[in-house]
Protein backbone atom coordinates (compact mmCIF):
# COMPACT_ATOMS: atom_id res chain seq x y z
CA UNK A 1 0.00 0.00 0.00
CA UNK A 2 1.13 3.38 -0.78
CA UNK A 3 2.61 5.77 1.78
CA UNK A 4 0.98 8.81 2.57
CA UNK A 5 0.18 11.58 0.16
CA UNK A 6 2.50 15.16 0.55
CA UNK A 7 0.12 17.86 0.28
CA UNK A 8 1.57 21.57 1.05
CA UNK A 9 -0.07 24.72 1.52
CA UNK A 10 1.25 28.49 1.75
CA UNK A 11 1.28 29.97 5.21
CA UNK A 12 3.08 33.09 5.21
CA UNK A 13 2.85 35.54 7.68
CA UNK A 14 5.73 38.31 6.03
CA UNK A 15 5.84 39.55 2.72
CA UNK A 16 8.98 40.25 0.53
CA UNK A 17 12.59 40.03 2.08
CA UNK A 18 15.07 42.11 0.82
CA UNK A 19 14.96 44.60 3.89
CA UNK A 20 12.27 42.57 5.96
CA UNK A 21 14.39 43.35 9.17
CA UNK A 22 12.65 46.89 8.65
CA UNK A 23 9.23 45.69 8.32
CA UNK A 24 9.16 43.81 11.59
CA UNK A 25 10.89 46.78 13.48
CA UNK A 26 8.96 47.73 16.36
CA UNK A 27 6.91 50.86 15.56
CA UNK A 28 3.78 52.60 17.14
CA UNK A 29 1.36 49.99 16.04
CA UNK A 30 3.41 47.20 17.80
CA UNK A 31 4.98 45.31 14.76
CA UNK A 32 6.65 42.41 15.52
CA UNK A 33 10.71 42.22 15.67
CA UNK A 34 13.40 39.70 14.73
CA UNK A 35 14.37 39.26 18.47
CA UNK A 36 10.43 38.37 19.39
CA UNK A 37 10.42 36.34 16.53
CA UNK A 38 13.31 34.40 17.71
CA UNK A 39 11.58 33.40 20.72
CA UNK A 40 8.37 33.15 19.30
CA UNK A 41 7.38 29.36 18.05
CA UNK A 42 4.63 30.77 16.03
CA UNK A 43 6.27 33.37 14.56
CA UNK A 44 9.48 31.56 13.75
CA UNK A 45 7.39 29.20 12.02
CA UNK A 46 6.12 31.60 10.16
CA UNK A 47 9.65 32.40 8.75
CA UNK A 48 9.84 29.21 7.39
CA UNK A 49 6.46 28.79 5.94
CA UNK A 50 8.05 31.27 3.65
CA UNK A 51 10.54 28.88 2.30
CA UNK A 52 6.88 26.98 0.88
CA UNK A 53 6.32 29.94 -1.49
CA UNK A 54 7.53 29.98 -5.06
CA UNK A 55 6.78 26.28 -5.77
CA UNK A 56 6.88 25.51 -9.24
CA UNK A 57 3.40 24.27 -10.14
CA UNK A 58 1.59 22.55 -13.62
CA UNK A 59 -0.25 25.72 -14.51
CA UNK A 60 2.74 27.57 -15.95
CA UNK A 61 1.76 26.75 -19.18
CA UNK A 62 5.23 27.41 -20.88
CA UNK A 63 4.67 24.89 -23.13
CA UNK A 64 3.47 27.76 -25.54
CA UNK A 65 7.51 28.72 -25.98
CA UNK A 66 7.70 25.13 -27.20
CA UNK A 67 6.94 22.84 -30.25
CA UNK A 68 3.91 21.44 -28.07
CA UNK A 69 1.40 24.84 -28.35
CA UNK A 70 0.93 27.94 -28.90
CA UNK A 71 -1.12 30.86 -26.90
CA UNK A 72 -3.45 32.84 -28.65
CA UNK A 73 -3.18 35.88 -26.52
CA UNK A 74 -0.90 37.62 -28.36
CA UNK A 75 0.65 39.62 -25.74
CA UNK A 76 1.18 36.38 -23.81
CA UNK A 77 4.85 36.54 -22.33
CA UNK A 78 5.61 33.47 -23.36
CA UNK A 79 5.01 33.49 -26.92
CA UNK A 80 6.77 36.80 -26.81
CA UNK A 81 9.56 34.71 -25.79
CA UNK A 82 9.19 32.20 -28.46
CA UNK A 83 8.63 34.73 -31.10
CA UNK A 84 12.26 35.87 -30.32
CA UNK A 85 11.97 38.20 -27.60
CA UNK A 86 14.22 36.64 -25.05
CA UNK A 87 16.79 38.09 -23.80
CA UNK A 88 18.31 38.69 -20.55
CA UNK A 89 16.53 41.70 -19.14
CA UNK A 90 13.18 39.84 -20.72
CA UNK A 91 12.73 36.26 -19.66
CA UNK A 92 9.70 34.79 -18.26
CA UNK A 93 10.94 31.78 -17.47
CA UNK A 94 13.57 33.51 -15.05
CA UNK A 95 13.07 31.83 -12.10
CA UNK A 96 16.11 34.22 -9.74
CA UNK A 97 13.52 35.38 -7.42
CA UNK A 98 13.73 32.36 -6.27
CA UNK A 99 16.74 33.34 -4.31
CA UNK A 100 14.21 34.85 -1.98
CA UNK A 101 12.51 32.02 -0.52
CA UNK A 102 16.15 30.47 -0.22
CA UNK A 103 16.73 33.94 2.71
CA UNK A 104 14.16 33.44 3.98
CA UNK A 105 14.61 29.44 5.20
CA UNK A 106 18.77 30.88 5.89
CA UNK A 107 16.99 33.85 8.13
CA UNK A 108 14.68 30.87 9.95
CA UNK A 109 18.19 28.61 10.04
CA UNK A 110 19.91 31.69 11.25
CA UNK A 111 16.94 32.00 14.41
CA UNK A 112 16.99 28.71 15.72
CA UNK A 113 20.71 28.31 15.85
CA UNK A 114 21.18 31.45 17.40
CA UNK A 115 17.99 31.13 19.60
CA UNK A 116 16.78 28.80 22.09
CA UNK A 117 12.83 28.99 20.93
CA UNK A 118 10.90 26.33 23.30
CA UNK A 119 8.63 24.81 20.66
CA UNK A 120 7.36 23.01 23.51
CA UNK A 121 8.32 22.42 27.64
CA UNK A 122 8.80 18.72 26.58
CA UNK A 123 12.08 18.39 26.03
CA UNK A 124 12.00 15.46 23.76
CA UNK A 125 9.60 17.34 22.08
CA UNK A 126 11.14 20.09 21.40
CA UNK A 127 14.10 17.67 20.15
CA UNK A 128 11.57 16.32 17.54
CA UNK A 129 10.24 19.91 16.39
CA UNK A 130 13.74 21.33 15.85
CA UNK A 131 15.06 18.16 13.68
CA UNK A 132 11.68 18.35 11.57
CA UNK A 133 12.09 21.81 10.49
CA UNK A 134 15.80 22.47 10.63
CA UNK A 135 15.38 19.01 7.96
CA UNK A 136 12.24 21.34 6.33
CA UNK A 137 14.51 24.55 6.00
CA UNK A 138 17.63 22.67 4.38
CA UNK A 139 15.33 20.82 2.23
CA UNK A 140 13.98 23.79 0.58
CA UNK A 141 16.97 26.15 0.34
CA UNK A 142 17.95 23.14 -2.25
CA UNK A 143 14.70 22.90 -4.04
CA UNK A 144 14.98 26.66 -4.73
CA UNK A 145 18.61 26.64 -5.83
CA UNK A 146 17.57 23.64 -7.88
CA UNK A 147 14.98 25.77 -9.48
CA UNK A 148 17.25 28.53 -10.18
CA UNK A 149 19.86 26.25 -11.70
CA UNK A 150 17.44 24.91 -13.97
CA UNK A 151 16.48 28.05 -15.95
CA UNK A 152 19.97 29.72 -15.18
CA UNK A 153 22.43 27.11 -15.32
CA UNK A 154 24.82 27.24 -18.63
CA UNK A 155 28.15 28.23 -20.57
CA UNK A 156 29.10 31.24 -18.89
CA UNK A 157 31.14 33.81 -21.18
CA UNK A 158 34.76 32.23 -19.88
CA UNK A 159 33.78 28.66 -21.16
CA UNK A 160 32.94 27.08 -18.35
CA UNK A 161 29.57 25.21 -17.33
CA UNK A 162 28.76 27.31 -14.39
CA UNK A 163 25.40 26.73 -11.97
CA UNK A 164 23.89 29.58 -10.01
CA UNK A 165 25.39 31.09 -6.81
CA UNK A 166 25.08 28.85 -3.58
CA UNK A 167 23.60 31.00 -0.65
CA UNK A 168 23.96 29.67 2.90
CA UNK A 169 23.38 32.47 5.25
CA UNK A 170 20.56 35.34 5.53
CA UNK A 171 22.12 38.28 3.60
CA UNK A 172 20.52 41.55 5.27
CA UNK A 173 19.32 44.49 2.93
CA UNK A 174 22.75 46.22 3.04
CA UNK A 175 24.71 43.36 3.08
CA UNK A 176 27.10 42.05 0.18
CA UNK A 177 24.73 40.10 -2.47
CA UNK A 178 27.39 40.36 -4.58
CA UNK A 179 28.76 36.75 -4.87
CA UNK A 180 29.86 34.45 -7.95
CA UNK A 181 28.26 31.28 -9.44
CA UNK A 182 29.77 28.47 -8.99
CA UNK A 183 30.75 25.75 -11.39
CA UNK A 184 27.43 23.33 -12.36
CA UNK A 185 28.84 20.52 -10.46
CA UNK A 186 29.44 22.35 -7.62
CA UNK A 187 25.90 24.07 -7.32
CA UNK A 188 24.78 20.07 -7.90
CA UNK A 189 26.74 18.74 -5.12
CA UNK A 190 25.29 21.64 -2.78
CA UNK A 191 21.86 20.85 -3.37
CA UNK A 192 22.56 17.33 -2.80
CA UNK A 193 24.73 17.90 0.58
CA UNK A 194 21.10 20.16 1.83
CA UNK A 195 19.29 17.05 0.34
CA UNK A 196 20.88 14.46 2.28
CA UNK A 197 21.43 16.69 5.61
CA UNK A 198 17.42 17.15 5.28
CA UNK A 199 16.73 13.50 4.71
CA UNK A 200 18.99 12.96 8.40
CA UNK A 201 15.81 15.16 10.19
CA UNK A 202 13.28 14.73 8.10
CA UNK A 203 10.38 11.54 8.45
CA UNK A 204 10.05 9.52 5.49
CA UNK A 205 6.38 10.28 5.57
CA UNK A 206 4.17 12.15 7.89
CA UNK A 207 1.12 10.00 10.13
CA UNK A 208 3.18 6.87 9.95
CA UNK A 209 2.19 3.61 12.41
CA UNK A 210 4.69 2.93 15.10
CA UNK A 211 5.57 -0.20 13.31
CA UNK A 212 6.57 1.87 9.85
CA UNK A 213 8.65 4.99 11.79
CA UNK A 214 12.62 4.93 11.10
CA UNK A 215 14.37 3.05 13.52
CA UNK A 216 16.31 6.48 14.40
CA UNK A 217 13.17 7.45 16.31
CA UNK A 218 13.20 4.16 18.53
CA UNK A 219 14.18 5.93 21.89
CA UNK A 220 11.48 8.54 21.45
CA UNK A 221 8.56 8.14 23.17
CA UNK A 222 5.95 7.11 19.94
CA UNK A 223 3.47 9.82 21.16
CA UNK A 224 5.77 12.42 21.20
CA UNK A 225 7.22 11.41 17.82
CA UNK A 226 3.45 11.66 16.09
CA UNK A 227 2.89 15.06 17.81
CA UNK A 228 5.52 16.37 15.60
CA UNK A 229 5.30 13.87 12.52
CA UNK A 230 1.80 12.76 12.45
CA UNK A 231 -0.79 13.56 9.85
CA UNK A 232 -1.15 16.61 10.76
CA UNK A 233 1.81 17.55 9.01
CA UNK A 234 1.20 16.14 5.44
CA UNK A 235 1.54 19.70 4.27
CA UNK A 236 5.04 19.49 4.65
CA UNK A 237 8.17 18.53 2.84
CA UNK A 238 9.46 15.29 3.69
CA UNK A 239 11.72 12.18 3.10
CA UNK A 240 10.43 10.45 0.39
CA UNK A 241 9.99 14.34 -1.42
CA UNK A 242 13.68 14.45 -1.14
CA UNK A 243 14.11 11.60 -2.32
CA UNK A 244 12.32 11.94 -5.10
CA UNK A 245 13.77 15.34 -5.78
CA UNK A 246 17.16 13.98 -6.00
CA UNK A 247 16.26 11.81 -8.71
CA UNK A 248 15.20 15.02 -10.61
CA UNK A 249 18.41 17.04 -9.88
CA UNK A 250 20.70 13.99 -10.51
CA UNK A 251 19.07 13.21 -14.40
CA UNK A 252 19.06 17.34 -14.98
CA UNK A 253 22.96 16.72 -14.08
CA UNK A 254 23.42 13.79 -16.43
CA UNK A 255 21.94 15.59 -19.25
CA UNK A 256 23.52 16.15 -22.63
CA UNK A 257 23.88 20.02 -22.05
CA UNK A 258 25.33 19.49 -19.00
CA UNK A 259 27.14 17.10 -16.99
CA UNK A 260 26.54 14.18 -19.71
CA UNK A 261 27.59 12.01 -17.45
CA UNK A 262 26.85 8.17 -16.38
CA UNK A 263 27.29 8.50 -12.25
CA UNK A 264 24.63 11.39 -12.72
CA UNK A 265 22.56 8.59 -14.42
CA UNK A 266 23.33 5.93 -11.71
CA UNK A 267 22.27 7.88 -8.90
CA UNK A 268 19.11 9.17 -10.73
CA UNK A 269 18.36 5.31 -10.94
CA UNK A 270 19.04 4.55 -8.04
CA UNK A 271 17.27 7.65 -6.03
CA UNK A 272 14.22 6.92 -8.13
CA UNK A 273 14.27 3.06 -7.89
CA UNK A 274 14.65 3.52 -4.18
CA UNK A 275 11.20 5.27 -3.33
CA UNK A 276 9.30 3.62 -6.66
CA UNK A 277 10.31 0.14 -4.92
CA UNK A 278 8.33 1.57 -1.42
CA UNK A 279 4.69 1.25 -3.70
CA UNK A 280 5.61 -2.20 -5.24
CA UNK A 281 7.36 -1.22 -8.20
CA UNK A 282 6.02 -1.09 -11.85
CA UNK A 283 2.85 -2.65 -10.33
CA UNK A 284 2.68 0.10 -7.58
CA UNK A 285 1.82 1.96 -11.01
CA UNK A 286 -1.43 4.60 -10.36
CA UNK A 287 -4.36 3.54 -12.45
CA UNK A 288 -5.63 6.80 -12.40
CA UNK A 289 -2.52 8.68 -13.46
CA UNK A 290 -3.11 9.60 -16.94
CA UNK A 291 -6.11 11.42 -16.08
CA UNK A 292 -5.69 12.64 -12.10
CA UNK A 293 -7.16 16.01 -13.23
CA UNK A 294 -10.30 14.89 -13.98
CA UNK A 295 -11.42 14.91 -10.31
CA UNK A 296 -8.88 16.69 -8.55
CA UNK A 297 -9.34 14.86 -5.28
CA UNK A 298 -8.20 12.07 -2.51
CA UNK A 299 -9.04 9.24 -5.20
CA UNK A 300 -5.72 10.81 -6.67
CA UNK A 301 -3.79 10.15 -3.72
CA UNK A 302 -1.81 7.08 -4.98
CA UNK A 303 -0.20 9.22 -8.08
CA UNK A 304 1.13 12.29 -5.94
CA UNK A 305 4.28 12.42 -3.99
CA UNK A 306 3.66 16.26 -3.46
CA UNK A 307 0.68 18.29 -4.24
CA UNK A 308 -1.09 20.95 -3.00
CA UNK A 309 -4.19 20.90 -0.80
CA UNK A 310 -7.37 20.68 -2.15
CA UNK A 311 -9.07 23.72 -0.94
CA UNK A 312 -12.95 24.41 0.20
CA UNK A 313 -13.99 26.72 -2.15
CA UNK A 314 -14.42 25.96 -6.09
CA UNK A 315 -12.97 27.56 -8.92
CA UNK A 316 -12.71 27.95 -12.91
CA UNK A 317 -10.18 30.87 -13.52
CA UNK A 318 -7.91 28.37 -15.17
CA UNK A 319 -11.22 26.54 -17.29
CA UNK A 320 -12.23 30.06 -17.81
CA UNK A 321 -8.26 30.61 -19.65
CA UNK A 322 -8.95 27.48 -21.96
CA UNK A 323 -12.09 26.33 -22.96
CA UNK A 324 -13.36 27.05 -26.16
CA UNK A 325 -15.27 30.17 -26.59
CA UNK A 326 -18.53 28.81 -27.56
CA UNK A 327 -18.67 27.44 -24.43
CA UNK A 328 -17.61 30.87 -22.95
CA UNK A 329 -13.68 30.16 -22.77
CA UNK A 330 -10.39 32.39 -24.13
CA UNK A 331 -9.14 29.42 -25.82
CA UNK A 332 -5.52 30.47 -24.87
CA UNK A 333 -3.40 27.11 -25.14
CA UNK A 334 -3.66 25.70 -28.38
CA UNK A 335 -1.89 22.37 -28.93
CA UNK A 336 -0.06 21.88 -32.13
CA UNK A 337 -0.08 18.89 -34.86
CA UNK A 338 3.45 18.68 -33.50
CA UNK A 339 2.54 17.43 -30.20
CA UNK A 340 -0.89 15.58 -32.28
CA UNK A 341 1.53 13.63 -34.31
CA UNK A 342 3.82 12.45 -31.26
CA UNK A 343 1.13 10.25 -29.85
CA UNK A 344 0.88 6.45 -31.80
CA UNK A 345 -2.16 4.96 -33.06
CA UNK A 346 -3.88 2.46 -30.34
CA UNK A 347 -1.78 -0.66 -31.69
CA UNK A 348 1.47 1.49 -30.03
CA UNK A 349 3.16 1.89 -32.99
CA UNK A 350 4.10 5.39 -34.45
CA UNK A 351 1.29 7.09 -36.77
CA UNK A 352 2.50 6.42 -40.05
CA UNK A 353 0.71 4.89 -42.99
CA UNK A 354 2.53 1.80 -42.99
CA UNK A 355 1.00 1.68 -39.25
CA UNK A 356 -2.77 2.44 -40.62
CA UNK A 357 -2.86 6.03 -39.96
CA UNK A 358 -4.98 7.85 -42.13
CA UNK A 359 -4.61 11.55 -42.29
CA UNK A 360 -8.15 12.39 -43.73
CA UNK A 361 -9.48 10.21 -40.58
CA UNK A 362 -6.44 11.42 -38.35
CA UNK A 363 -7.88 10.68 -35.02
CA UNK A 364 -9.30 7.58 -35.77
CA UNK A 365 -7.53 3.90 -33.46
CA UNK A 366 -5.11 6.47 -31.94
CA UNK A 367 -3.62 6.22 -28.41
CA UNK A 368 -6.28 6.73 -25.96
CA UNK A 369 -4.60 9.79 -24.26
CA UNK A 370 -4.76 11.78 -27.76
CA UNK A 371 -8.51 12.31 -27.23
CA UNK A 372 -8.12 12.77 -23.11
CA UNK A 373 -5.53 15.61 -23.43
CA UNK A 374 -6.60 17.27 -26.60
CA UNK A 375 -9.94 18.97 -27.44
CA UNK A 376 -9.78 17.54 -31.49
CA UNK A 377 -12.29 18.99 -34.61
CA UNK A 378 -16.30 17.29 -33.40
CA UNK A 379 -15.22 16.39 -29.67
CA UNK A 380 -17.81 16.82 -27.07
CA UNK A 381 -16.48 19.65 -24.19
CA UNK A 382 -17.73 21.78 -21.66
CA UNK A 383 -21.18 21.31 -22.16
CA UNK A 384 -21.02 21.95 -25.81
CA UNK A 385 -19.92 20.44 -29.46
CA UNK A 386 -16.42 22.10 -30.63
CA UNK A 387 -16.24 22.17 -34.17
CA UNK A 388 -12.99 23.90 -35.31
CA UNK A 389 -13.45 23.17 -38.89
CA UNK A 390 -16.01 24.90 -41.76
CA UNK A 391 -19.26 25.86 -40.11
CA UNK A 392 -17.18 25.88 -36.40
CA UNK A 393 -18.28 29.52 -35.51
CA UNK A 394 -16.26 30.93 -33.21
CA UNK A 395 -14.46 27.42 -32.42
CA UNK A 396 -13.00 27.46 -35.72
CA UNK A 397 -10.04 28.07 -36.54
CA UNK A 398 -8.76 31.84 -36.49
CA UNK A 399 -12.31 33.11 -36.30
CA UNK A 400 -11.36 35.74 -33.66
CA UNK A 401 -8.57 37.08 -32.48
CA UNK A 402 -6.86 36.32 -29.18
CA UNK A 403 -10.19 33.75 -28.21
CA UNK A 404 -10.26 31.12 -31.14
CA UNK A 405 -7.42 28.58 -31.75
CA UNK A 406 -4.04 28.93 -33.92
CA UNK A 407 -3.86 25.23 -34.55
CA UNK A 408 -7.24 23.66 -35.27
CA UNK A 409 -7.08 22.38 -31.59
CA UNK A 410 -7.98 23.47 -27.96
CA UNK A 411 -6.74 22.27 -24.28
CA UNK A 412 -7.81 19.24 -22.50
CA UNK A 413 -5.53 18.40 -20.36
CA UNK A 414 -5.39 19.65 -16.16
CA UNK A 415 -9.27 21.20 -17.02
CA UNK A 416 -11.67 19.76 -14.65
CA UNK A 417 -14.67 18.55 -16.83
CA UNK A 418 -17.38 19.27 -14.14
CA UNK A 419 -16.55 23.05 -14.53
CA UNK A 420 -19.42 25.20 -16.26
CA UNK A 421 -19.46 28.29 -17.81
CA UNK A 422 -22.56 30.15 -18.28
CA UNK A 423 -24.09 32.93 -20.50
CA UNK A 424 -24.34 35.41 -17.89
CA UNK A 425 -20.62 35.12 -16.43
CA UNK A 426 -21.10 32.66 -13.61
CA UNK A 427 -19.93 29.12 -13.42
CA UNK A 428 -20.34 25.95 -11.74
CA UNK A 429 -16.79 25.36 -10.49
CA UNK A 430 -14.54 22.65 -8.82
CA UNK A 431 -12.01 22.61 -6.35
CA UNK A 432 -8.54 21.89 -7.53
CA UNK A 433 -5.37 22.14 -6.44
CA UNK A 434 -1.39 21.93 -7.27
CA UNK A 435 0.92 19.07 -8.20
CA UNK A 436 4.40 19.26 -7.63
CA UNK A 437 5.63 15.89 -8.16
CA UNK A 438 3.73 12.88 -9.48
CA UNK A 439 5.08 9.39 -9.54
CA UNK A 440 4.53 9.01 -13.26
CA UNK A 441 7.36 11.76 -13.76
CA UNK A 442 9.41 9.50 -11.06
CA UNK A 443 9.00 6.42 -13.34
CA UNK A 444 9.97 8.42 -16.16
CA UNK A 445 12.59 9.22 -14.60
CA UNK A 446 14.08 5.89 -13.42
CA UNK A 447 13.09 4.71 -17.28
CA UNK A 448 15.55 7.60 -18.88
CA UNK A 449 18.77 6.55 -16.69
CA UNK A 450 18.65 3.69 -16.65
CA UNK A 451 18.01 3.13 -20.44
CA UNK A 452 21.59 5.47 -20.85
CA UNK A 453 23.49 3.18 -18.46
CA UNK A 454 22.79 -0.09 -20.07
CA UNK A 455 20.18 -0.03 -22.38
CA UNK A 456 16.03 -1.15 -22.49
CA UNK A 457 16.54 -3.90 -20.01
CA UNK A 458 19.60 -2.48 -17.69
CA UNK A 459 18.10 -4.09 -14.31
CA UNK A 460 18.66 -1.73 -11.53
CA UNK A 461 16.89 -2.48 -7.76
CA UNK A 462 14.54 -5.08 -9.84
CA UNK A 463 13.49 -2.58 -12.22
CA UNK A 464 14.05 -2.21 -16.45
CA UNK A 465 13.46 1.32 -18.46
CA UNK A 466 11.54 -2.13 -20.73
CA UNK A 467 9.08 -3.16 -17.75
CA UNK A 468 8.34 0.81 -16.84
CA UNK A 469 7.43 1.72 -20.13
CA UNK A 470 5.38 -1.34 -20.51
CA UNK A 471 3.17 -0.22 -17.44
CA UNK A 472 2.85 3.28 -19.06
CA UNK A 473 1.12 2.16 -22.02
CA UNK A 474 -0.84 -0.54 -20.78
CA UNK A 475 -2.18 2.01 -18.41
CA UNK A 476 -2.42 4.28 -21.31
CA UNK A 477 -4.88 1.52 -23.10
CA UNK A 478 -2.54 0.74 -25.77
CA UNK A 479 -3.42 -2.64 -27.27
CA UNK A 480 -1.05 -5.38 -25.42
CA UNK A 481 0.78 -7.36 -26.50
CA UNK A 482 2.90 -4.56 -26.87
CA UNK A 483 4.13 -5.62 -29.99
CA UNK A 484 6.33 -1.96 -31.14
CA UNK A 485 7.67 -1.69 -27.24
CA UNK A 486 8.97 -5.81 -28.16
CA UNK A 487 10.84 -4.53 -31.09
CA UNK A 488 12.66 -1.96 -29.38
CA UNK A 489 16.29 -3.35 -28.73
CA UNK A 490 18.70 -0.77 -29.19
CA UNK A 491 19.07 2.29 -26.10
CA UNK A 492 18.84 4.63 -29.23
CA UNK A 493 15.77 3.60 -30.22
CA UNK A 494 14.51 3.20 -26.64
CA UNK A 495 15.66 6.72 -25.43
CA UNK A 496 13.56 7.93 -28.51
CA UNK A 497 10.54 6.18 -27.03
CA UNK A 498 11.07 7.06 -23.53
CA UNK A 499 11.08 10.76 -24.52
CA UNK A 500 8.01 10.66 -26.46
CA UNK A 501 6.42 8.73 -23.68
CA UNK A 502 7.37 11.82 -21.01
CA UNK A 503 6.34 14.64 -23.91
CA UNK A 504 2.65 13.07 -23.29
CA UNK A 505 2.68 11.63 -19.91
CA UNK A 506 3.82 15.02 -18.71
CA UNK A 507 2.94 17.13 -20.91
CA UNK A 508 1.42 20.64 -20.27
CA UNK A 509 2.73 20.29 -16.68
CA UNK A 510 5.50 22.30 -17.15
CA UNK A 511 8.28 19.57 -18.88
CA UNK A 512 8.62 20.29 -22.53
CA UNK A 513 10.38 23.10 -22.31
CA UNK A 514 13.25 22.35 -19.85
CA UNK A 515 13.89 19.02 -21.69
CA UNK A 516 14.33 20.32 -25.02
CA UNK A 517 17.18 22.15 -22.95
CA UNK A 518 18.50 19.39 -21.07
CA UNK A 519 18.95 17.70 -24.10
CA UNK A 520 19.98 20.05 -26.28
CA UNK A 521 17.32 19.96 -28.78
CA UNK A 522 16.01 22.59 -31.24
CA UNK A 523 13.96 25.33 -29.82
CA UNK A 524 13.25 26.01 -33.32
CA UNK A 525 10.57 23.49 -34.57
CA UNK A 526 7.87 25.58 -36.35
CA UNK A 527 4.32 25.25 -34.72
CA UNK A 528 2.35 23.29 -36.68
CA UNK A 529 -1.43 23.65 -36.88
CA UNK A 530 -4.41 21.51 -38.80
CA UNK A 531 -7.92 22.69 -40.54
CA UNK A 532 -11.07 20.50 -41.65
CA UNK A 533 -12.43 22.09 -44.89
CA UNK A 534 -15.89 19.98 -44.13
CA UNK A 535 -14.60 17.07 -46.58
CA UNK A 536 -10.71 16.90 -46.34
CA UNK A 537 -7.60 17.76 -43.44
CA UNK A 538 -4.72 19.51 -44.34
CA UNK A 539 -2.49 18.91 -41.29
CA UNK A 540 1.04 20.74 -40.49
CA UNK A 541 -0.56 24.10 -41.77
CA UNK A 542 2.44 26.29 -40.13
CA UNK A 543 1.63 28.62 -37.62
CA UNK A 544 4.22 30.05 -35.20
CA UNK A 545 7.82 30.18 -36.22
CA UNK A 546 10.50 29.93 -33.66
CA UNK A 547 13.11 32.40 -33.22
CA UNK A 548 15.47 31.25 -30.30
CA UNK A 549 18.71 32.18 -31.34
CA UNK A 550 21.40 29.23 -31.04
CA UNK A 551 22.82 29.85 -27.33
CA UNK A 552 19.40 29.75 -25.93
CA UNK A 553 19.55 26.56 -24.54
CA UNK A 554 21.10 28.07 -21.44
CA UNK A 555 18.74 30.96 -20.30
CA UNK A 556 21.05 34.32 -18.70
CA UNK A 557 21.13 35.43 -15.53
CA UNK A 558 18.86 38.98 -15.31
CA UNK A 559 21.06 41.44 -16.95
CA UNK A 560 19.78 43.88 -13.66
CA UNK A 561 21.89 41.70 -11.75
CA UNK A 562 25.26 41.27 -13.65
CA UNK A 563 25.00 45.16 -13.67
CA UNK A 564 25.21 45.45 -10.27
CA UNK A 565 27.30 42.73 -9.16
CA UNK A 566 30.06 42.40 -11.08
CA UNK A 567 31.26 38.96 -10.12
CA UNK A 568 28.05 37.37 -11.62
CA UNK A 569 29.16 36.03 -14.52
CA UNK A 570 26.73 35.95 -18.01
CA UNK A 571 26.25 33.22 -19.81
CA UNK A 572 27.69 32.79 -23.29
CA UNK A 573 25.72 34.98 -26.16
CA UNK A 574 23.52 37.06 -23.40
Amino acid sequence: MKKLIKYIVIMSVFTGIIGCEAILDPIDENRLDFEFVSNDPASAEGVLLNGYSRLVNQFSFIEAATDDAVNNQLDNNFKRMALGELNAQFNPASRWNNFESVLWVNKFLEIIDAAEIVWSPNEELNELFYQRMEGEALALRGLHHFYALQAHAGVGTSGELLGVPYITEFIESNGNFNTPRLSFEATVQAIMADFDAALDLLPMDYGLSEADIDPRYANFDFDNYDVVNGSLYNLRISGRIVKALKARLALMAASPSFLNDQAYYTMAAEFSSEVLNTIGGVAGLSSNGVDYYTTYDVSTSDEMIWRGSIPNGTSSGIERRMFPPSVNGNGEINPTQNFVDVFPMENGFPATAANGYDPQNPYANRDPRLEKFVVLNGSSFGGGSINTGVGGGIDRLDSIPEFSTKTGYYLKKLLHPGVRLNDDGSAVGQRTYSVYFRYTELFLIFAEAANEIGGPDQQINGLTPRQVIGAIRERAGLTQPDNYLASITSMEAMRDLIRNERRIELSFEGHRFWDLRRWGLSLNETAEGAFFDGTDYTLGIPVETRNYPTFATYMPIPNAETLRFTALEQNMGW
